[in-house]
């Protein structure tokens, strides 16, 4: 899907019409009928191009695809995968970052800036608390971790003891 938007230069576009048919999984009465298999295809079919109006036709093809599959369910991970893809192509990469205590705006842009500057591209972050690592913050981008955790570094400090005692 996105090397076909790519090429078609209808990312933004194909992205929107990904966006609304995520949506449409949350709508539990909707999806029952959806995926009945008592309900015609094409009384599907007809629902779906009613409540996608104005999408890609693309994008109203791989819903028609997910719904005839019974895969309907996978368009908020199809999303999430082309946003990823979007992104790449766009510079952009999401970093997970982990911290003690949740960041006010400031602290985000700062954070968002300094992970930028070492990763050499701009930065989103997708952010998490977790009073466990007590304070500092554990950045993941993708295959790359960096752990500013206090938690790490004490832990880091017991075993160089540790080590220093037995020798």
């Amino acid at each position: 899907m996105f090397e076909l938007a790519l090429e078609k230069n209808e990312l933004e576009s194909c992205w929107k019409g990904l966006q609304q048919i995520s949506q449409l999984t949350a709508d539990e009465s909707l999806m029952a009928l959806l995926e009945n298999p008592k309900v015609p295809f094409e009384a599907k079919e007809r629902l779906l191009q009613e409540r996608l109006v104005g999408v890609h036709p693309f994008i109203l093809n791989l819903a028609l695809l997910l719904v005839s599959k019974d895969g309907l369910r996978l368009a908020g991970d199809i999303a999430s995968q082309y946003r990823s893809l979007f992104d790449g192509h766009q510079g952009i990469e999401h970093a997970e970052v982990t911290t003690a205590i949740p960041l006010d705006e400031r602290e985000k842009e700062i954070l968002s800036r300094r992970v930028g500057e070492i990763m050499g591209k701009k930065v989103t972050l997708d952010l998490h608390v977790d009073p466990s690592i007590t304070g500092g913050f554990i950045v993941r981008i993708g295959d790359t971790l960096i752990d500013g955790s206090i938690r790490q570094n004490l832990e880091s400090l017991g075993k160089n003891l540790l080590e220093a005692g037995r020798s």
